[in-house]
């Protein structure tokens, strides 16, 4: 790629990024459409202004003009391209057929070969798999859709897997969790490119948040735990039940009918939580739908989830949710 002018402002290059999705059979259909649109409507919107489009956006897949999605619509595509000038941001969708697509040792060259001279390159939800791969998540902080990423700890050991957010960037490897989050990490990218006005503009445009409050954490507590297995499937339904009373170490243990020694390894051993951070998960959990179906008072919220006090809820649900329970209440919440 030509050196860009440093007088020209990013959104003003005169050269369009060149954006390579690359698809494969079984993909998720939204980690192709929604990035696709997020630089589809900064083009339209740079075109409306009078200004050269951003965006070149280009849809690959092996051997093949068609790909099929998991929901049963197809794809145009081209085949993996091999053009001298490397994309200016390669984009690994996920989906079903991602397990296939990682064991392609022609595919897994390929994007090895044009990540290289990528100036950066991105995963949408199990597309972290194909990218872990390939080994360019060895070593690096990565994140893929709440119900995978223990999976993709297990399978690649390597990776530093952060299962809560909505995406990470490490250096210039950036990974997305779950389907519409491809969306957050787009809008991401055309901030990072155009700055954060246009950013702002495509947001509202798509009528999506520039930046969605909370991690992938808020959706997932509950089923995380559930999806553990049986061990402690009826402790987790008695905490559900008793978040207000008493849940120390001691008195879970006891519930559980094991010593607090045995019942802490355990538990670390099935859940990969301690058994406090477990609770407090669950009970930030049961805040939020509280503050989205009822309208009692914080204060009330904070003494039925056992936090205690309206302070300590503040804190430990800014620390799961990077959002305060006002703020999430405001954003949604049931309008009366």
């Amino acid at each position: 790629m030509l050196p860009m002018n440093p007088q020209i402002p990013p959104h003003r290059s005169p050269l369009p990024r060149r954006i390579e999705l690359v698809a494969f059979p079984d993909v998720q259909i939204l980690d192709i459409a929604g990035p696709a649109q997020v630089f589809t409507a900064a083009n339209e919107l740079a075109v409306e202004s009078g200004d050269a489009m951003p965006y070149e956006v280009r849809l690959v897949a092996p051997a093949g003009t068609r790909v099929k999605s998991t929901s049963g619509l197809s794809f145009v595509t081209e085949p993996l391209i091999n053009d001298p000038v490397p994309p200016d941001t390669l984009i690994i969708a996920g989906g079903r057929g991602v397990a296939k697509a990682a064991q392609d040792d022609a595919l897994r060259d390929w994007i090895s070969t044009r990540a290289a001279g990528a100036r950066r390159v991105a995963s949408v939800c199990t597309g972290a798999f194909l990218l872990a791969a390939t080994g360019l998540l060895d070593g690096r902080r990565a994140v893929t859709h709440w119900r995978h990423c223990d999976q993709l700890s297990r399978e690649y050991p390597q990776v530093q897997v952060d299962s809560d957010p909505i995406f990470v960037r490490d250096g210039n490897i950036w990974t997305s969790a779950g389907v519409t989050a491809g969306i957050d990490l787009s809008l991401a990218l055309v901030e990072a490119d155009l700055g954060g006005a246009i950013g702002l503009d495509v947001a509202r445009n798509l009528v999506v948040f520039v930046k969605r409050p909370g991690g992938q954490a808020q959706f997932s507590a509950a089923l995380a735990l559930q999806a553990t297995g049986e061990r402690f499937a009826k402790l987790h339904e008695w905490v559900a039940e008793h978040l207000a009373d008493d849940l120390s170490l001691c008195r879970l243990a006891q519930e559980a009918g094991m010593s607090e020694r045995t019942f802490l390894r355990r538990y670390r051993e099935s859940t990969g939580l301690t058994p406090l951070r477990a609770v407090e998960r669950l009970r930030v959990e049961a805040a939020r739908q509280m503050l989205i179906e009822t309208q009692l008072p914080i204060k009330r919220i904070a003494a039925r989830c056992g936090f205690g006090s309206e302070e300590t809820m503040r804190r430990t649900f800014v620390r799961f949710q990077q959002v305060s329970p006002s703020d999430f209440r405001d954003r949604f919440g049931h309008v009366s």
